[in-house]
């Protein structure tokens, strides 16, 4: 028989985003094939405790985190296993059981979804689902994620951003200093200038924040001001976007590593003025179309730009690629790119694949296989140098 392979599914963490991230891998877990794998919850609290185990997401969801329960991954690449914070069971020899051979991080978010856990996978030599660290950073701020996209040629909407300590100073001589960025400038000179280059409405956004929290949209200038301040609780930065007219919300899920594919094209019709945090998870009230009404040229289209954005970014692995389309005259742009999206039954990124012909546990098997061919590939390249001398001694 066969030995299964270990799989680790990461959840919880340090974001917004913690409740969501339970609910996804939750559902991760559930459909993993228990004949093939010896499936290792990991749970990170709020406060970036690590515990596993089988009732890791329920010690989570209920909040009763013990010492007994902790744990932490050494980036040693020796030991490639979860290592007890408590010193009595590492005298027992307890090491959750032996190595991990793949993890599966279902971190939406800060701490997850950034390239900092990817950064310590990496060192810790062992292989991972989805984006790597620069994939991962790229895509989480939206800024670069743009910058990138439209140097790629990939359209993407019309926008403006500043730093916090920019907008706070509020001070300056109204110059617009670097391309896209709002320097040197007053709070008043920088809605100014947002309204002269966008237009209104607009959305504002953290840009290095997900599930919609801390997006707001803004029909005039008292709105843009209060929107401003509310996205510089969630982020250091911000990015002021044209809003698309009278769009459609279609999205595209992306799977492979160099030579990616695509879905359908999948619709959103959100329940709100738009897809907001409630209209995603509380109000279920949302529709969704799978297949979106499409003509067949425009989703081609759409779906061809999809997997030409997640190659320009690096995002490997996984994406859900999300564009904003114009009833009127069919032009669409690239909104966003998100390595981990959600991953519940009724999630977008599986649903789409179970749509394409590919269910939600072969989805799972394709992601952990193409976890461990682009770990055994960066293995094959060499990490050490010899030089003809030993000049450094």
């Amino acid at each position: 028989m066969a030995k299964k392979i270990r799989v680790g599914v990461v959840c919880g963490g340090k974001s917004t985003e913690h409740q969501v991230s339970l609910v996804s891998a939750g559902s991760v877990i559930n459909a993993l094939d228990k004949s093939k794998y010896e499936v290792i919850p990991i749970g990170i609290s709020p406060a970036g405790e690590w515990l596993a185990g089988g009732e890791a997401v329920k010690l989570l969801i209920d909040n009763k985190i013990n010492s007994q329960s902790k744990v932490f991954l050494p980036a040693d690449p020796t030991v490639q296993a979860l290592v007890p914070q408590d010193t009595t069971q590492l005298v027992a020899g307890n090491m959750q059981s032996g190595k991990l051979d793949v993890i599966i991080p279902i971190l939406h978010g800060t701490y997850g979804e950034d390239g900092t856990i990817q950064g310590l996978l990496e060192m810790a030599n062992i292989p991972y689902v989805g984006a790597g660290v620069l994939g991962s950073a790229l895509c989480m701020d939206k800024i670069m994620q743009k910058q990138v996209c439209r140097q790629s040629g990939i359209p993407v909407p019309d926008f403006l951003w500043f730093r916090g300590v920019d907008w706070k100073s509020n001070s300056g001589n109204g110059n617009t200093a670097v391309q896209d960025q709002l320097v040197n400038m007053t709070q008043k000179q920088m809605c100014r200038a947002i309204i002269d280059r966008l237009g209104l409405p607009v959305f504002i956004k953290p840009p290095n924040m997900g599930s919609s929290v801390g997006i707001g949209k803004a029909h005039d200038e008292n709105e843009l001001v209060k929107d401003i301040e509310a996205a510089l609780q969630y982020d250091r930065k911000v990015i002021v976007e044209k809003a698309v007219p009278n769009a459609r919300e279609i999205e595209v899920s992306v799977l492979g590593n160099e030579k990616p594919r695509a879905s359908v094209c999948g619709e959103i019709v959100p329940c709100n003025e738009f897809y907001d945090y409630d209209a995603k998870y509380v109000d279920n009230a949302s529709e969704l179309k799978i297949p979106a009404p499409l003509p067949n040229d425009l989703a081609d289209a759409i779906r061809d730009a999809a997997i030409r954005g997640v190659l320009a970014v690096e995002a490997e692995g996984m994406a859900r690629v999300d564009f904003l389309l114009e009833r009127d005259s069919e032009r669409f742009y690239l909104n966003e790119i998100n390595t981990i999206p959600g991953f519940t039954q009724i999630s977008m990124y599986p649903k789409l694949w179970q749509a394409t012909g590919l269910s939600y546990s072969a989805l799972l098997d394709e992601l952990i296989s193409l976890a461990i061919d682009r770990h055994e590939q960066r293995a094959r390249l060499n990490t050490t140098f010899q030089p003809k001398t030993d000049w450094y001694k």
